[in-house]
């Protein structure tokens, strides 16, 4: 029997600088009457992103801004509980725009059935989805990446990350990855190949860089920015190539952060930057899909993830993108599967 409660995290203030809990709202409401053409569907997997904060600003992105007041935003995995559309049933596993919520009433044209696969349903967020395509196209198409180049990630510990740093080193790349913290230093090297690690709260990145990098860099793979890019651009080839992915640096600070200021390099270095957005390349996941997978099931390509239980635990989860506790992908567990 499909619930009648729903209970879900409502935008209540905007941040100023780091989320935090007073930010949301906790708010146990009616679900609404299933429309036609609509699904009801209880979540299981809800995953934790940095773009979460850049919902939360007074301000439009890539997306409209969210509301105060409304359900927080978020990409989710559930399960249908009752459809009034002909493409979904009960029971089907779909991944959309579910929000911060227990169960949600949806458009479903808004959502996508999940193919079977031969991994564990949580994999659509630690390998695939929105964290795979980004890392491989980021890779492949924006950055246009070719063996022998030295690659650096920057946040390499983390979802999108620690897959690049994977990607790179199966194109036959040389991988150098920035993180903070031993722990995810050896991991990166030990464990996904890293050639050489900068971890950042041990040592400049500037100076971590001409160690690991001494003939350039040809390709960043940027989630940073600030000073952190601007240490890249002190050191790229002619010809570099930078896929600009996230500055989360930026994202929960009160005043514009310093950097880049080498942008003059750039351009003697005739270096392309070029920002990207997943929903660019929603239309071609099943050619990641099938590389990603395949790496994955020889042994070439691992995950990570940093699972936090239970909706309750959903604003404590997004701070840890933010002060560095995480290592690999942060999602919620909402429900059983």
């Amino acid at each position: 029997m499909s619930p009648k409660i729903n209970a879900a995290w409502h935008l209540a203030s905007r941040p100023a600088g780091l989320p935090t809990a007073g930010n949301f709202e906790w708010r146990e409401t009616n679900l609404p009457e299933l429309g036609e053409g609509q699904a009801q569907v209880q979540t299981i997997w809800l995953s934790i992103d940095p773009t979460n904060r850049i919902w939360m600003n007074d301000a439009d992105s890539y997306l409209p801004k969210l509301q105060l007041g409304e359900v927080m935003r978020g990409i989710g995995i559930g399960r249908v509980l009752a459809s009034r559309d002909a493409g979904l049933q009960a029971g089907d596993l779909v991944q959309g725009m579910l929000g911060w919520q227990r169960c949600c009433v949806s458009p479903a044209r808004a959502l996508s059935k999940l193919p079977p696969l031969p991994l564990p349903l949580s994999a659509h967020f630690g390998l695939l989805g929105h964290i795979g395509l980004t890392a491989y196209f980021g890779l492949t198409d924006v950055a246009q990446a070719r063996a022998g180049e030295t690659l650096v990630v920057s946040a390499a510990a983390g979802a999108v990350g620690s897959l690049t740093v994977q990607i790179g080193r199966n194109l036959g790349m040389r991988v150098v990855a920035i993180a903070g913290g031993a722990e995810k230093c050896r991991w990166l090297s030990d464990e996904l190949g890293a050639d050489a690690v900068i971890d950042y709260q041990a040592e400049d990145v500037a100076d971590g860089l001409a160690r690991a990098c001494p003939e350039g860099i040809d390709v960043d793979f940027e989630n940073v920015g600030g000073r952190t890019l601007d240490a890249v651009l002190a050191r790229i080839n002619l010809g570099a190539r930078i896929a600009l992915c996230g500055l989360i640096s930026q994202y929960n600070a009160s005043a514009p952060e310093p950097g880049p200021s080498n942008l003059a390099h750039l351009l003697m270095q005739r270096g392309r930057m070029q920002g990207f957005i997943v929903l660019d390349y929603l239309d071609r996941a099943h050619e990641a899909a099938e590389k990603l997978i395949a790496w994955h099931l020889a042994g070439r390509l691992k995950y990570r993830l940093d699972v936090s239980d239970g909706l309750e635990s959903a604003p404590s989860a997004l701070r840890k993108l933010f002060t560095g506790a995480n290592t690999g992908k942060v999602l919620v567990k909402v429900s059983d599967e």
